[in-house]
């Protein structure tokens, strides 16, 4: 199990960068925590789930999710709680982190 802490950078960057240098190509992300002062999430239209919606949101949000890491390339699912006790879920493309922490607990699978 390898643990990547992000404070004061971008996620999802920070994720990839730190992978690659503990030689890491590909794992589940079995759990992520933390929270963010921004993010971006996409969803699918109900008419056509090949095609994304992507929304930015310039809000503080506590995070939970899971992903993989396949060839090198981050992929992560959250859900972001906002204000108001709200959750705003989806594909995750991009998530500052500044005030707090972020933590991503990886089980690599490269045999």
């Amino acid at each position: 199990m390898h643990v990547i802490e992000v404070r004061n950078a971008e996620l999802l960057e920070t994720i990839t960068a730190q992978a690659k240098e503990r030689g890491i190509a590909n794992g589940a992300i079995v759990s992520l925590i933390g929270a963010v002062d921004e993010f971006t999430l996409s969803t699918m239209p109900s008419d056509d789930a090949t095609k994304d919606v992507i929304t930015d949101y310039a809000l503080p949000a506590e995070m939970s999710g899971t992903g993989e890491i396949t060839d090198g390339v981050v992929h992560v699912h959250a859900v972001m709680a906002v204000e108001g006790d709200r959750p705003i879920s989806g594909h995750l493309h991009s998530a500052q982190v500044g005030t707090w922490f972020a933590r991503a607990y990886i089980l690599p699978n490269d045999a």
